[in-house]
């Protein structure tokens, strides 16, 4: 397995500075293991993602945002932190 950036180091620091709140959300949530499981499970079961922006917005507090078009056919959005 590669060895991954360190977060910790100037350059992230740095680019953590620059991001907006929606950013720096995703940056949070990214690193957080627990997200990523969840995330992963949805991925990979197509009957758990039926739910799955209500699920995932109540346990971490994600907005999903609809398109115009979405609302009228009643497809999912786009995830905002």
């Amino acid at each position: 397995m590669a060895k991954r950036p360190d977060w910790r180091s100037p350059h992230y620091v740095e680019a953590l500075k620059d991001l907006d709140r929606a950013g720096f959300a995703w940056e949070f949530l990214r690193r957080n293991p627990a997200y990523r499981e969840d995330y992963d499970r949805i991925d990979e079961d197509p009957e758990e993602s039926e739910s799955s922006p209500e699920r995932m917005g109540g346990n971490w507090g994600l907005s999903f945002r609809l398109r115009p078009l979405a609302r009228r056919v009643g497809h999912a959005g786009i995830v905002a932190a």
